[in-house]
């Protein structure tokens, strides 16, 4: 009787260690999905999805990518590890008019986030007019925005890192920045942002750039329509 208890204990240990590992494998997965119809209470699989970036956030590991399946609004989220967010073709968008959309926190060295092929929108219930940012970033390493558009924000990117902590170099690629109070803000010279082949327009200042922060052009960038185009430390190089 002894001896059958006994190996009952182990198997159920045995198979709680795998269920634990099993789960705990499928919460940190390398790629997951969102859905306009999915559940965060789902694995974020391709055929099981979440419903929002923070909820498939959480299931996935450092490094991974978030894919959408299909159009939807997805929910702020905050960002803590290396990821990619990437709205594929689809209408990925974000709709925080009460808080900022995305915020980038990695204190971990060597921290990178890709935002692709997403809408960030502000506008609806004082988001412009609250403090509220498109893209927040504190900290990261590198930080490459590749089709975003954004608008409706006091701020659409707005790089804000501890005066201690590590340069951080962000990318700004075939984006549009429009309708914010400040399209583009960094205040601080441990912020470098790169901006190419983008738009900034429609905003009350495009870009800002003070206390020895730098905004670089790589050219074919539109800075135009703004109520104040700004004075920024802009420099042009050639392709």
């Amino acid at each position: 009787m002894r001896a059958n208890f006994l190996a009952f204990f182990r198997l159920s240990i045995g198979l709680l260690c795998l269920f634990g590992f099993s789960q705990a494998a499928l919460a940190q997965a390398n790629r997951t999905w969102v859905s306009g119809v999915g559940d965060d209470v789902n694995p974020c699989s391709r055929t099981a999805p979440c419903k929002t970036f923070a909820g498939a956030i959480s299931k996935t590991g450092t490094g991974g990518e978030i894919s959408v399946l299909d159009p939807g609004g997805f929910g702020a989220v905050t960002i803590t590890k290396s990821i990619t967010i990437d709205g594929g073709g689809q209408v990925a968008s974000i709709n925080a008019p009460a808080q900022n959309a995305i915020i980038v926190n990695i204190g971990t060295a060597g921290g990178t986030v890709i935002l692709r092929n997403i809408q960030l929108n502000g506008s609806g219930s004082g988001a412009s007019i609250n403090g509220l940012s498109g893209v927040k970033i504190l900290a990261a390493e590198k930080v490459h925005l590749d089709n975003v558009r954004i608008q409706g924000f006091a701020t659409g990117i707005e790089l804000e890192p501890a005066a201690a902590g590590p340069t951080i170099n962000v990318m700004v690629d075939n984006s549009r920045i429009m309708n914010n109070t400040v399209g583009i803000k960094t205040n601080t010279a441990k912020a470098v942002l790169r901006i190419s082949d983008s738009t900034v327009t429609q905003n009350a200042t495009g870009l800002a750039a003070t206390l020895g922060a730098s905004i670089i052009s790589y050219n074919n960038n539109r800075l135009l329509g703004n109520t104040t185009d700004g004075a920024p430390t802009l420099t042009v190089y050639p392709r």
